[in-house]
């Protein structure tokens, strides 16, 4: 270890171990400068400690620092679905996303379903569709009857980014929604599947639009010819 880093190492441990939260969560961000293994060892007892803001920015931290064993980070993040913290399983969601831990796909699931807290059926959506499982396609497919706009909106995407052709004709009647970003989720979202005829007319029809931002996303996604 280099003496940077032992001097780092010196100044976290007691901040981690303090009594005091505002020092635990000013510990959990200083683990970003020493080395991820170790950093990883540290985070680990935090992901259940007794304070809301430590275990949530344990948790988030996690999505990064559980590259260095899946499986540990797995059950840390299962575990933290169950949280009584809204935030805190909203974090497990988006760290199991970028962990692309597909593994938790049933909990993830079960915890959609069961949840009234849109914060964390958006979270679990955009997990979904980060995750790329084709088994997820179903739960997406409902997300899009959602009475929240945003989770609507974030299942648009999701469907996009798992690039199944069976979202083609779910997205396609969204391209003449009222609400600009919607349109604009939409051309990001049939991006994904732009060798479809039906996608490339849809496409080359938002690259007209009334709103720039949705425009210039659908020229971007043109089929090159």
């Amino acid at each position: 270890m280099s003496s940077s880093s032992s001097s780092s190492l010196e100044q976290i441990q007691p901040l981690l171990n303090s009594e005091n939260f505002g020092d635990r969560i000013k510990g959990i961000n200083l683990l970003r400068n020493i080395d991820p293994a170790i950093a990883f060892h540290l985070i680990r007892p935090l992901c259940s400690d007794p304070n809301t803001r430590v275990r949530y920015a344990s948790i988030s931290q996690v999505s990064t620092l559980g590259e260095q064993d899946k499986a540990i980070a797995l059950d840390l993040l299962k575990a933290a679905l169950a949280d009584s913290e809204p935030d805190v399983q909203a974090a497990a969601a988006d760290s199991l996303g970028a962990l692309k831990l597909t593994e938790s796909l049933a909990d993830l699931q079960t915890l959609y379903q069961e949840t009234p807290e849109w914060l964390v059926k958006m979270s679990i959506i955009a997990c979904l569709g980060e995750m790329g499982d084709r088994a997820a396609f179903d739960l997406l497919k409902s997300a899009l009857a959602s009475d929240n706009s945003l989770i609507e909106v974030s299942a648009i995407g999701a469907l996009g980014e798992l690039g199944d052709d069976r979202a083609i004709s779910l997205l396609l009647p969204y391209a003449d929604s009222d609400d600009w970003q919607v349109r604009h989720r939409v051309a990001q979202a049939l991006g994904h599947f732009n060798d479809q005829s039906q996608v490339a007319s849809t496409l080359q029809k938002l690259a007209s639009d009334e709103s720039a931002i949705v425009a210039e996303t659908a020229q971007r996604n043109q089929p090159h010819k």
